[in-house]
């Protein structure tokens, strides 16, 4: 028995070293894939211009992402977090490398098959993320919500800083301006492939955290009436709690105010300032603070009340930036006129990083018996207030955008505010 005690403390000390590194991994794998698609994603209006087949491309994305959230959280339940994240990375790859050959019948399908691989991959990574923090917790007796804060911040501190590095990556490649010659962007498409495929590698050393899968996809051999009833539950029974209906506003605003900087404020405020080529810079700059600040409010989280203070000031941040819009408070000339895009930019960052942070602690902290149905409902309200900002985007001025984006900036917080004052005294007793 002497001799053995030893190798029990030595196992716990691997678990240790294998939660955060999964953590890690993951960080990594999603740096890898998303500075490849967050980039594209940015130059798909002004590259594929025949017949707006960019713009159209990620309406028809964002439209499939919203109908296979539906279904996503029954995907990751029969084939386990990890499958779901090497699935989901096989979307983006062939998105990617439709854009090699950018047609309607190669960019259409891919965008309607990238719909459903992201819901899937999203979806696992709530689930995985969220399952190693609690195993963390767990295992050394520490508080839930601070592990929970801190590898969400880990995770989108890494993520958000893609806008970085793809943004500079095309910068480099595409120095004759955005829509370079046919070999410029046909290099830039490859490069970005070879980083996807070393995130798609990088992600198969995760750690698989589903024991019951392979049961239950035998178990449940598989009826149409099952998977209806499955699926119906899935999807309608996370919306019988309250809370979550009353974060569902704040989530549907973090997917509008998302797409407003990849739809209306690059081409309305950028553009006419600082240029075609400065609308990567000012991409750059937006993801460099999102990041910073993801790190940050990710260390900062450990329970209801951080996460409302926290929450608080980057919706306050972001008001100031729609309210200065709306004002039209710019300036014609002097070095300020190239500093204030890029200002907003950095503002505007910040409050995505607290945003995605933020919701996505909340989300873990709040639905431990469904996680993968809450996290659906994440990606179903954000994707279908992205593709609705899409569509819309041509008919709409700015002035008019901005006035509901302040409107639902004010409705979501009033209403969160709301799910903290009725919940926070349940929530902490059942957290201790």
């Amino acid at each position: 028995m002497d001799e053995e005690t030893p190798l029990v403390v030595e196992r716990s000390r691997t678990e240790l070293v294998n939660h955060t590194r999964d953590v890690h991994i993951l960080s990594w794998a999603f740096l890898l894939i998303f500075l490849a698609f967050g980039a594209a994603q940015n130059l798909e209006s002004t590259i594929n211009t025949e017949g707006d087949l960019g713009t159209i491309s990620l309406g028809i994305l964002y439209s499939s992402f919203t109908f296979f959230s539906l279904t996503a959280s029954s995907v990751v339940r029969v084939i386990g977090s990890k499958s779901a994240l090497l699935l989901g990375t096989t979307g983006y790859w062939l998105f990617i490398a439709a854009n090699l050959k950018p047609t309607w019948s190669t960019m259409v399908p891919a965008s309607l098959y990238l719909g459903f691989a992201a819901s899937v991959i999203w979806v696992g990574q709530g689930t995985y993320l969220t399952s190693t923090a609690r195993s963390h917790a767990d295992d050394y007796n520490v508080h839930e919500g601070t592990v929970i804060g801190h590898f969400n911040g880990e995770f989108w501190g890494m993520f958000a800083s893609h806008q970085l590095v793809g943004n500079l990556i095309s910068l480099a490649l595409l120095k004759d301006g955005m829509g370079g010659s046919a070999s410029g962007t046909t290099v830039l498409f490859i490069v970005f492939l070879c980083s996807m495929t070393f995130g798609t590698i990088l992600m198969c050393f995760l750690r698989k955290r589903d024991g019951k899968k392979e049961e239950g996809l035998q178990k449940s051999a598989v009826s149409f009436y099952s998977s209806v009833v499955s699926l119906s539950k899935s999807v309608i029974t996370p919306l019988y709690d309250i809370r979550l209906l009353l974060i569902i506003p704040l989530i549907a605003y973090s997917g509008l105010q998302q797409a407003f900087v990849w739809a209306e404020f690059t081409k309305y405020v950028v553009q006419p300032i600082l240029g075609e080529a400065g609308v990567g810079g000012a991409m750059a700059v937006y993801g460099a603070f999102d990041a910073i600040c993801s790190l940050a409010a990710g260390r900062l989280t450990s329970g209801l009340k951080s996460i409302t203070l926290i929450v608080s000031g980057g919706a306050f941040l972001q008001g100031i930036v729609l309210v200065w819009l709306l004002l039209k408070l710019s300036v014609s000339s002097g070095v300020f006129r190239i500093i204030y895009p890029l200002l907003i930019a950095a503002i505007w960052g910040i409050g995505d990083g607290v945003l995605n942070t933020q919701l996505n602690a909340l989300i873990a902290m709040l639905f431990k018996h469904d996680t993968e149905g809450a996290f659906a409902h994440l990606k179903l309200w954000q994707s279908a207030c992205i593709a609705i900002v899409f569509f819309v985007s041509p008919y709409i001025t700015l002035q008019a955008m901005v006035w509901a984006m302040l409107a639902a900036l004010c409705i979501s917080l009033a209403v969160f505010l709301f799910l903290t004052l009725k919940v926070e005294r349940a929530f902490s007793s059942s957290a201790s």
